[in-house]
């Protein structure tokens, strides 16, 4: 029997918007977007605030006060001018600083943008169960298992670094990796500079066997790709327009559960029968527990909500009951 053509998903979410790529039962990509974020294709107006001297580069404020950095700048460009812009890059956040979207100068022959997977997909009440869960879960601990061993995820300043831990030959473990490496980079949404560390091979046999299976598991996925070299590194270059899911994990971890104990408390009040909806969580988590979101989890599942904190909760292991008083 065929599979179903893959199709993107979403699932409107407190806080949180969520889409995947599916083909039956099975998570094909996963991305999410949060309330006030940019998007890659999006048009703004901005005024250029600085040109960087000697470059074709400046900094835009655009019209919500965020700033960009626009490249390939028209010439005769000058400061205060105010420019038509396409998003190529959200903001990214990282360790200790937030890093420019990224924009450039929209045309007339500038064209569309394509339909975003966020705003073209078919649009349901909840996801099926489990297919969310599994992906963000495997976000929340950067590691995916495979057969005898597991892929690490980090995500650094500089790059994206994938390591594998597993048991077995060099190339056994190497080759046995390769599709969670590829889930792992469709699920977690990675894009930009990303490293794989895969274990030493000495022979260039064994070694063009693991480029040939990386080739083929990656073949639908857009990238450029160097050749494993002696000490089994392989370095991937693809296109980043946003936060992926491990970002989010590794600057906003807090933010990242609080949406997902909003979403266990809407999965609870469709599951049983009570007056009032009972949300437990770790203390840390309690104040980033909006109070709009909150209002908006009563509205949409007819129920009275409190909170409760318990400091032996896991910052991800929020839970939700709903009770009869």
């Amino acid at each position: 029997m065929r599979k179903p053509a893959p199709e993107w998903v979403i699932e409107h979410g407190i806080g949180e918007t969520r889409a995947l790529l599916i083909t039956g039962e099975q998570v094909l990509a996963a991305r999410s977007h949060w309330p006030g974020e940019l998007r890659a294709g999006e048009r703004w107006t901005g005024k250029l605030a600085t040109k960087l001297a000697g470059t074709r580069r400046g900094v835009a404020v655009l019209d919500n006060g965020t700033e960009a950095l626009v490249d390939h700048l028209p010439p005769g460009v000058t400061e205060g001018q105010t420019l038509d812009l396409v998003i190529t890059r959200a903001v990214l956040a990282e360790r200790g600083r937030l890093k420019r979207a990224q924009a450039r100068v929209a045309g007339p022959d500038t064209p569309p943008a394509a339909p975003a997977p966020l705003a073209s997909g078919r649009v349901v009440r909840r996801f099926a169960a489990g297919l969310w869960e599994d992906v963000w879960h495997a976000a929340s601990s950067a590691s995916l298992d495979f057969p005898g061993g597991e892929v690490l995820v980090n995500i650094t300043p500089a790059m994206t670094v994938i390591d594998i831990d597993g048991i077995g030959t060099p190339r056994d473990v190497a080759v046995a990796a390769i599709p969670a490496i590829a889930r792992a980079l469709t699920w977690f949404d990675l894009g930009g500079n990303i490293g794989i560390d895969f274990p030493t091979l000495a022979a260039k046999p064994d070694r063009r066997a693991v480029d040939e299976a990386l080739e083929a598991a990656l073949a639908d996925w857009p990238h450029e790709r160097t050749a494993m070299n002696g000490f089994g590194f392989v370095q991937l270059v693809a296109r980043l327009e946003g936060p992926s899911l491990l970002h989010r994990f590794a600057t906003a971890r807090l933010g990242a559960a609080a949406r997902m104990a909003l979403r266990r408390a809407e999965w609870a009040a469709d599951d049983s029968a009570g007056r009032t909806l009972l949300l437990t969580v770790h203390p840390a988590l309690k104040a980033k527990l909006k109070d709009a979101w909150l209002a908006e989890l009563a509205r949409r599942t007819g129920r009275e909500v409190r909170i409760a904190t318990d400091p032996g909760l896991a910052i991800e292991a929020a839970h939700a009951q709903l009770l009869a008083v």
